[in-house]
C-alpha cells in the first residue's frame, strides 16, 4: 500500500515536469529534458546542459547523447 502512495506521487511529479517541459519547449523554441539528478526531478534545457558538459560538471567522458539516453523524457518544439 505504501508502495502505491509513493508510485502515485512519483507519478504526479513526474507529469507536472514534463507540462513544465512541454511548455517551456514551446515557449522559448528550444528542447528541455526531464531527468533525475540527486533523487529529484529536474527540467533544463539541453543547450544548458552542453554548457555544462563544457565546464566540466559532469564526470568526464560524459556527453550529451549520454543524457539525452537517460533522460525521462525529452521536450521538442513543435515547428
Amino acid at each position: 500500500m505504501l508502495k502505491l502512495i509513493k508510485d502515485c506521487i512519483w507519478a504526479g511529479r513526474y507529469k507536472r515536469k514534463v507540462r513544465e517541459a512541454r511548455k517551456l519547449a514551446e515557449l522559448f523554441n528550444m528542447t528541455y529534458l526531464v531527468f533525475m539528478l540527486n533523487g529529484k526531478i529536474k527540467v533544463a534545457p539541453k543547450k544548458v546542459i552542453r554548457d555544462l558538459i563544457r565546464q566540466k560538471r559532469f564526470k568526464g567522458g560524459t556527453t550529451i547523447q549520454d543524457i539525452e539516453k537517460k533522460a525521462l523524457y525529452i521536450a521538442r518544439p513543435n515547428n
